[in-house]
């Protein structure tokens, strides 16, 4: 059965760290209590722990962090107080890749695209279904910080999102068992998303680093008196691999696969993620003319194909993967970085044009 959404509503946050994380958990109390006990469930599924093991292990992030961004565990106290729920909760939330991406890695297919003077970024998540109703679309304006729209689970600090600045940023899972020295993934997420510059924003890869394997697919509005650019950076506790544009063009799906990477890591991919990567390549490179005229409904047209399913790029319920195995795709995002709008789909895109869009002035 198709399951139809209204968009989203926009949670407007603001203030210092702590006070953004104060109405960031007052307003989803709910969610961030549901969330809990859905990733209680995962982790056990995913790494045969219980949500008291979560909690130990995400203690040792506790450390890179405060080093990394002290201001951001103002925040995470501020979700925890405002949510009625403890900071070590939140902690394990924000921490959940590392926690549970050792063994299974969720969906995703991302790309940019440069055309006619417009930098564009879009990507679906796919995830666990259990957490569908826990995504959350943040409108963030913190005290001396560039705004930000940040699309995301209820409880966690970023995720997919774009500031006023123009950089923009989308990310990709990697299943690894390598963990390291850095910040944990969607910690570094909004790290980017608080950048005011391109430079700014690839620091976080280069010099704070992520603590484990995943792909960022960032880029920038504007540089110099150049147009766009963007860049694929597959991150790690060492120097990230590079992924340049290829005709303005950028793909990711949930394998690494850049030349000549400094300190390579092993990966896992599930066997979906080539092929998704293989057809993402040819809708974009091979069936989008140069000249075509690009929008939002257009590149939701990429992100809704179905060709290869149940492994496509928009992924449905799939009954023969083991329980634990079954992702889908739980939003949609295509974000224009000129214009600082941000077009969200809840659910698949193929199943509702209905849409929340966001722009930064």
């Amino acid at each position: 059965m198709t399951r139809r959404f209204r968009p989203l509503p926009l949670t407007e946050l603001s203030g210092s760290h702590h006070e953004i994380g104060a109405q960031h958990g007052r307003i989803h109390r709910q969610l961030i209590q549901r969330g809990i006990e859905v990733y209680g469930r995962l982790f056990h599924d995913f790494v045969g722990i219980r949500w008291e093991q979560a909690r130990d292990r995400a203690c040792h992030f506790e450390a890179p962090v405060a080093q990394g961004f002290p201001a951001i565990l103002e925040e995470m106290n501020g979700i925890a107080w405002g949510a009625g729920v403890d900071f070590l909760d939140v902690l394990t939330l924000n921490c959940r890749s590392e926690i549970a991406l050792t063994q299974a890695s969720g969906g995703c297919s991302a790309f940019a695209l440069q055309r006619h003077g417009q930098q564009w970024l879009a990507q679906n998540w796919d995830w666990r279904s259990d957490q569908l109703d826990n995504v959350v679309a943040l409108r963030i304006r913190g005290n001396d910080r560039p705004a930000l729209v940040s699309i995301g689970e209820a409880g966690m600090v970023g995720k997919v999102g774009l500031n006023e600045r123009g950089i923009g940023v989308c990310l990709n899972a990697i299943r690894s068992q390598t963990c390291g020295s850095g910040l944990p993934i969607h910690i570094a997420l909004r790290k980017i998303l608080e950048s005011d510059d391109m430079q700014s924003a690839l620091a976080v890869a280069s010099h704070d680093r992520v603590c484990s394997p995943a792909h960022f697919l960032l880029a920038s509005a504007q540089v110099g008196n150049e147009g766009g650019q963007a860049v694929g950076l597959e991150v790690q506790p060492g120097e990230p691999g590079r992924i340049a544009p290829r005709n303005g063009i950028v793909t990711h799906t949930n394998h690494l696969y850049a030349d000549n990477t400094p300190c390579p890591v092993q990966d896992y991919p599930r066997i979906d993620s080539q092929p998704r990567l293989c057809r993402l390549d040819a809708l974009l490179h091979d069936e989008l003319p140069p000249d075509a005229p690009l929008d939002e409904a257009r590149l939701f047209d990429v992100l809704s194909d179905h060709q290869g399913a149940p492994l496509s790029i928009c992924r449905h319920f799939n009954p023969d993967q083991p329980a634990e195995e079954r992702m889908e795709t739980l939003f949609s995002v295509v974000m224009n970085l000129n214009e600082r709008r941000l077009t969200l789909r809840h659910g698949k895109p193929c199943e509702s044009e209905d849409s929340l869009s966001v722009t930064l002035n």
